[in-house]
């Protein structure tokens, strides 16, 4: 089994003609992924590859089955994009957009709430089920089917991380990147339930940042609500204080948030805490025995 996405998910791609969109829908459509319908305002009648192309969400949906939606679409449309996939009844919204504004996604993210939908991002990477299906950019080369789930923050520290499991034998069952904004639809604590719930999950890794509380959240729930092995890895040991990583949620405001502190509340919770990449592996490794 997998979360979030697998073979059979039917997705929409918003934005599916500007050139990231189309090239990655090839990349979707070469994996496996069922891609069966986009959008582009103005396009409609046209298609991609022989995947039919709409000018409105609620469109595609009326024509097509869709179950998901990945979304390519410009930081200054995004919002509006998101909340007409949301409208149209998508269950699953997967935003790679990144440099929506903060005051544009505040209100966005609100509304969204509204709505029986699940986001996952903005600015992330997106969402993989090795060996059934991808939502987004991830390469799959790094993944192999199997019983590790990995949440992360990250995006190329999630492709790394995947590559040391597998060159290791250690499969994956889904791997999700949540997004590196200050405002994200789903959370490591919004997402480690379905792990939770995976009956083809055994372990799951949490790839964390330095910044944010998020991390913490995710140790307190899986304190009281986690039955499998959760090894984290937080990003940034190195990081100079006070400055951020690579993008505006990776930014420590004090002391509590510095890589350090958080594995060292992690630890005191009981989750082992890898200081490189590679570690990452020998400690699954060690809580699936």
């Amino acid at each position: 089994m997998a979360i979030l996405v697998d073979a059979d998910t039917k997705v929409l791609v918003q934005g599916i003609t500007g050139s990231e969109g189309a090239f990655h829908t090839r990349q979707m459509v070469a994996y496996g992924t069922k891609v069966v319908a986009g959008v582009t305002p103005g396009k409609g009648g046209t298609s991609l590859d022989g995947i039919p192309v709409y000018d409105a969400v609620a469109e595609a949906v009326e024509a097509e089955r869709v179950d998901a939606s990945v979304l390519f679409v410009p930081a200054a449309f995004a919002p509006e994009a998101l909340l007409e996939g949301a409208a149209a009844g998508i269950p699953l919204l997967v935003c790679i957009t990144e440099g929506i504004p903060l005051h544009a996604m505040l209100p966005t993210y609100h509304l969204l709430r509204a709505y029986p939908v699940r986001l996952i991002g903005p600015n992330c990477p997106g969402v993989i089920s090795p060996g059934q299906a991808k939502m987004g950019v991830i390469p799959p080369a790094a993944f192999i089917p199997g019983p590790v789930g990995i949440v992360s923050r990250s995006g190329t520290l999630t492709y790394e991380i995947a590559h040391h499991l597998s060159q290791a034998g250690i499969g994956q069952s889904t791997v999700v990147g949540i997004g590196g904004d200050p405002i994200i639809g789903s959370s490591f604590v919004d997402l480690l339930p379905l792990f939770e719930d995976d009956p083809e999950t055994e372990a799951v890794v949490l790839m964390g940042e330095i910044g944010g509380g998020a991390e913490d959240e995710a140790a307190r729930w899986w304190a009281e609500n986690g039955t499998k092995p959760l090894v984290a890895y937080i990003a940034g040991f190195s990081a100079p204080p006070g400055k951020r990583m690579g993008h505006a949620g990776a930014i420590v405001t004090g002391g509590d948030d510095t890589a350090q502190a958080k594995a060292d509340r992690l630890e005191k919770a009981g989750i082992p805490v890898a200081r490189t990449p590679t570690e990452v592996a020998r400690l699954v490794q060690e809580a699936l025995r």
